[in-house]
């Protein structure tokens, strides 16, 4: 595969001056081994409450999720997006190169930063699309720090959606797959949840699937939303699609109750409470 051609299809940064966090964010500058800085932004519910931490797409960046922030803290849930390589106020150029080993060092940076403030709740990793790559790289590096892996709009091979993208035939000389996600993502135990579109014309729903198939999970779920394409999937999946990821990341974080903590509630004549014991 050519990767100078894969990576000036697949890299579409949006570049965006360092600006004041929301109300309830915080910026957080992330700083790589040679000196680039990464652009994240923290969006707080509670100290004791999960936090999601996201990878986004190939054409996003972290101010863009200023509006989705707060869907996810509405669910209970901390919410901290990360940006790539020339994306935001992030320095440099995105690079195939740097992007997995860059979301590993984000990841422990982070886990970090949220110890030293305080924030003492369980993690959990999602990736969209491009960012299914970097969100099942920490899973398989760093399984044992998270509880849950998310993925919306993910591939498990490279290569179909960089043909989708236009990669010329020449240019597939190499069938390596940089990111090996089907690999991958066979040696992840934690709970999983996959969401896609059942319209994505870039990434196929047979992707999903083929993720879901090959997880090691075995609380594993795919979820397909009806009439979303690539990018409509929140606009389809509407108030669902946050609560979807808010309850199972509560339940595998042991924050939500599941079915069985419901159950002995109702018998009890009391709703649950957050965090009750789980058996």
């Amino acid at each position: 595969m050519n990767i100078q051609a894969v990576e000036r299809l697949l890299f579409h940064p949006t570049k965006r001056a360092k600006n004041e966090a929301p109300a309830g964010a915080v910026n957080i500058d992330i700083p790589l081994a040679d000196g680039v800085i990464l652009g994240a932004r923290f969006f707080s519910h509670a100290a004791s409450s999960p936090t999601l931490i996201f990878f986004h797409g190939n054409t996003e960046c972290v101010p863009e999720h200023d509006e989705i922030g707060p869907c996810y803290v509405a669910e209970g849930l901390n919410f901290l997006v990360i940006d790539y390589r020339g994306f935001g106020w992030s320095g440099d150029e995105p690079r195939l190169a740097t992007l997995l080993p860059d979301a590993g060092t984000a990841f422990l940076y982070v886990k970090n930063w949220l110890a030293e403030h305080g924030y003492t709740g369980p993690l959990a990793v999602m990736g969209r699309s491009l960012g299914s790559a970097c969100a099942i790289e920490v899973a398989a590096r760093y399984g044992d720090d998270i509880r849950a892996l998310v993925i919306e709009s993910g591939f498990a091979r490279a290569l179909p959606v960089a043909q989708a993208l236009g990669l010329e035939q020449e240019d597939l000389t190499d069938a390596e797959d940089p990111f090996a996600n089907a690999a991958k993502i066979g040696g992840i135990g934690k709970p999983t949840l996959i969401l896609h579109g059942s319209c994505d014309q870039l990434i196929g729903l047979w992707q999903a699937e083929l993720l879901h198939e090959r997880s090691a999970a075995k609380n594993k779920e795919l979820q397909v939303v009806p009439g979303a394409g690539h990018n409509t999937v929140i606009e389809k999946g509407g108030r669902h699609y946050f609560t979807a990821i808010g309850n199972f990341v509560g339940k595998a974080a042991g924050t939500a109750p599941d079915w069985r903590a419901r159950r002995r509630a109702l018998k009890a004549g009391q709703a649950p409470q957050n965090g009750e014991p789980q058996s």
